[in-house]
């Protein structure tokens, strides 16, 4: 098997500064509910993460400035574009930034979206539709699409369902990846990445990918080896080139991501392509 290293395309910042800060979006039954072990509930500092990163073969993880919810909304909350900017001018060759989006905050999004780009050098955006209870076909969504299109950078987001990540805050699945369809019919250019694979409508994620050109799947959030065969089938043959490796971190510990890929025992070529190669070109990294 191939030891090529790994590119993980969704990451979450989950150091001391972010949990102290409320910055997560989850509480304690929901890190029960994905067994998080206990010792690391307070943070994993990045010097800590980046020793994870040497020992799973990850050489590049891209950090996401979440944005989530409407800010009048009880339980929302964000990490600013600046604070995964330090991370990132801090290590170089280790993290790139993706930009959380906000379909409410209108022209300003926008702007600071081309702040984000433009002036901090991140690689693409993200968006959590079930946060502000909006598809992806929405339209208030599709300025930022615009945007996006034009700056030249993918877009990921959340398809499929979405678990309770707050006792108190219980947000409804919006987002099937079906309803990808229009958005991708009607930005030919803009590369779309539906992340969490779909479930429980990852074959309708399969066909998304299939039909369109623009449109990738992201395998984060689950561990590899739960992955659904119809999935395993399409990453290992016709769809090896749209569909890219993440963990979701620190949903799924990067160590044991990498290895159940391994497991998986895939082609060479399509293991490469998945873990590293479909990202290098979707978000334009140095390939050092």
């Amino acid at each position: 098997m191939t030891k090529a290293s790994a590119i993980d395309i969704v990451v979450n910042a989950f150091t001391p500064r972010e949990v102290d800060a409320g910055q997560t979006g989850f509480d304690k039954e929901f890190m029960t509910q994905i067994r998080m072990p206990e010792d690391m509930r307070a943070g994993v500092t990045v010097d800590d993460y980046l020793r994870k990163m040497d020992a799973a073969g990850i050489e590049r993880s891209l950090l996401i400035a979440v944005r989530a919810g409407d800010r009048a909304w009880k339980g929302s909350f964000e990490i600013p574009y600046d604070q995964i900017a330090d991370y990132c001018r801090s290590h170089p060759d280790r993290f790139s930034g993706l930009a959380g989006v906000d379909p409410t905050r209108g022209l300003d999004q926008l702007k600071e979206l081309d702040y984000a780009v433009n002036e901090l050098g991140f690689v693409g955006a993200h968006f959590y539709p079930h946060w502000f209870k909006m598809p992806p076909d929405a339209p208030l969504c599709y300025p930022i699409y615009s945007r996006c299109e034009e700056l030249g950078i993918p877009i990921m987001m959340q398809v499929g369902q979405n678990l309770i990540y707050q006792q108190d805050v219980r947000l409804p699945s919006v987002a099937r990846p079906i309803l990808l369809d229009q958005v991708a019919l009607d930005f030919p250019k803009l590369v779309l990445i539906g992340i969490h694979i779909g479930v429980p409508w990852t074959d309708e994620m399969i066909a998304m990918a299939w039909k369109h050109d623009n449109i990738y799947i992201g395998i984060d959030a689950y561990a590899p080896k739960h992955l659904p065969s119809s999935l395993k089938h399409y990453m290992n043959s016709y769809g090896s080139h749209k569909v890219m490796f993440g963990t979701d971190w620190p949903v799924i510990d990067p160590e044991r991501a990498v290895r159940e890929m391994k497991e998986h025992a895939f082609r060479e070529s399509s293991y490469e392509q998945i873990m590293r190669t479909n990202a290098l070109g979707v978000f334009k990294l140095p390939n050092h």
